[in-house]
């Protein structure tokens, strides 16, 4: 009995020993080795810019190396189809463009993922408008002057973008069905600026960072941005909203990893973004960018991506859009 007492003895100690590796264990412990941040598109845009800037502050916080990784292409598709299957253990993560993978959502009939049911909202980084700009020879100072000009001239004004369904075409196309003007869109594989700056091109609405030093030098015109709200980074420019009661478009970073990724993960990463966001001098930077910083609980941005999808899903099906 003493022998059997003995071993029931040592057996308990041995088992108490062991680790228990509760999911809050697991969090805690996260990263133990680097995390890969994959991008969508080429270094230098805002989304890489925005992706190294998280990444470097992740990695302060966090005593591990967030290393960012650019996989341009089909507009953002590549670098989600990585992720969406990449093992859901945090250690890859997405860097979304949202309003882009909203609107490839619909776009693109044939993906090998489906983006509100593979990725999971991690946070959001911030958000902010695009701007409507033109072409000083464009005679409009004001978005209500542009609509009547461009109703008393159909067919005759070029729209530039990005690309067939980026955020530039979706936005003008937006504005297109609720005003009901007739223009030509012009997608560009590169950049649309210097066709804009000659005039070849007369109106963009565009990414803030991408146009913001030309509106500045006042060698284009901006007639408003796309949110309801002013950007910081235009004070003095007014919502497209004022002469198109709602009309609401904008543009949205965050961060998404493999669905599955345990809920403790993603929990911290996502108080760790909220924290890096509210440092001002990121904030400051963010603003740099025409972003505006934002934080949101993870089911609360979930429930953002599905009411932007829905929204974008609308407006590609009426305008028609169709990738080739």
């Amino acid at each position: 009995m003493k022998l059997l007492r003995r071993q029931f003895l040592r057996l308990a100690a041995a088992t108490a020993a062991v680790p228990v590796f509760t999911p809050f264990a697991r969090a805690q412990a996260y990263p133990a080795q680097p995390v890969r941040m994959i991008v969508g598109f080429p270094a230098g845009q805002a989304a890489d810019s925005i992706a190294r800037l998280t990444a470097q502050a992740l990695g302060d916080r966090l005593g591990q190396q967030f290393v960012v990784e650019n996989r341009p292409g089909a507009g953002g598709n590549i670098a989600t189809e990585i992720v969406a299957h990449a093992a859901p253990d945090g250690y890859t993560l997405l860097m979304e463009v949202m309003t882009a993978n909203a609107i490839n959502a619909s776009l693109y009939p044939h993906l090998n993922f489906d983006f509100i049911r593979d990725i999971a909202p991690v946070a959001p980084i911030g958000g902010g408008p695009y701007v409507m700009a033109v072409n000083p020879s464009v005679p409009a100072r004001t978005v209500a002057e542009f609509i009547a000009y461009a109703k008393a001239n159909p067919g005759q004004i070029n729209m530039g973008s990005a690309g067939i369904g980026t955020p530039p075409h979706a936005f003008g196309a937006l504005f297109i069905m609720m005003t009901g003007v007739d223009m030509v869109h012009v997608p560009y594989s590169g950049s649309y600026v210097p066709d804009l700056l000659s005039g070849r091109t007369q109106v963009v609405f565009s990414p803030i960072p991408t146009t913001v030093a030309q509106i500045r030098a006042g060698k284009l015109r901006a007639l408003g941005v796309t949110t309801a709200t002013r950007s910081p980074a235009l004070p003095d420019v007014p919502p497209i909203a004022d002469a198109v009661p709602g009309y609401d478009a904008r543009g949205q970073f965050g961060i998404g990893a493999p669905k599955g990724t345990p809920d403790a993960i993603v929990d911290r990463l996502n108080k760790e973004i909220a924290a890096i966001v509210a440092d001002p001098a990121i904030k400051a930077r963010l603003l740099d960018l025409g972003i505006v910083a934002m934080t949101m609980t993870p089911g609360e941005y979930g429930r953002d991506i599905v009411a932007e999808t829905e929204k974008w899903a609308k407006v590609v099906k009426a305008a028609g859009m169709k990738i080739d």
